[in-house]
């Protein structure tokens, strides 16, 4: 009876580290690939170092992000919200365009979720500093350049987190949902 005991113990263990193992290996996955071609004029402000779309290069797209944990990984980005900053057009959520001097971010497609996460605030953690910001837009991963896993972040944010204004552009940062 031990010995059948033991092996249902063993089985049990085997099946969970199988389970997690199947649970992490899921992931993100490109949805496709498009060649980049040169904007219109006008369609691509390249204020705050943003990337533009770059003609005859390979980009991977993408309609989902990494999964979401407690402490989900992500790329900050520097953007503008503001009536002819970088961002371009109003946000997403509101129609609005909203000043820089307040943290707001855009989420990747994944993560902004179809609008799920409009007008909520997400935690983020960087440079040994947490700020919070509210979500107002999408960084669009179904086109070029924005990747899978970008909060790209107002000057608020940046500012918040202690970065010295000579070193925003791409920082590694965490996040998760605020409470």
């Amino acid at each position: 009876m031990a010995s059948q005991t033991s092996s249902s113990i063993l089985l049990f263990i085997t099946a969970l580290v199988l389970a997690a193992a199947y649970v992490e290996g899921q992931s993100c996955r490109p949805s496709g690939h498009i060649t980049g071609i040169t904007p219109p004029p006008g369609q691509c402000n390249q204020g705050e170092e943003s990337d533009c779309c770059q003609k005859g290069k390979h980009y991977t797209t993408y309609k989902c992000s990494p999964p979401v944990t407690t402490t989900t990984k992500a790329t900050l980005t520097w953007n503008s919200f503001e009536a002819g900053g970088s961002g371009g057009g109003p946000s997403e959520c509101d129609n609005q365009y909203h000043s820089d001097d307040k943290p707001i971010v855009a989420l990747s497609t994944g993560w902004f979720n179809k609008k799920s996460r409009c007008l909520n605030f997400i935690n983020i953690h960087g440079n040994g500093n947490t700020v919070r910001a509210m979500v107002v837009d999408e960084c669009d991963s179904t086109m070029p350049p924005c990747p899978n896993n970008i909060v790209d972040a107002s000057k608020a944010v940046w500012k918040a987190l202690g970065v010295p204004e000579s070193e925003w552009g791409d920082l590694d940062i965490s996040w998760s949902d605020a409470n």
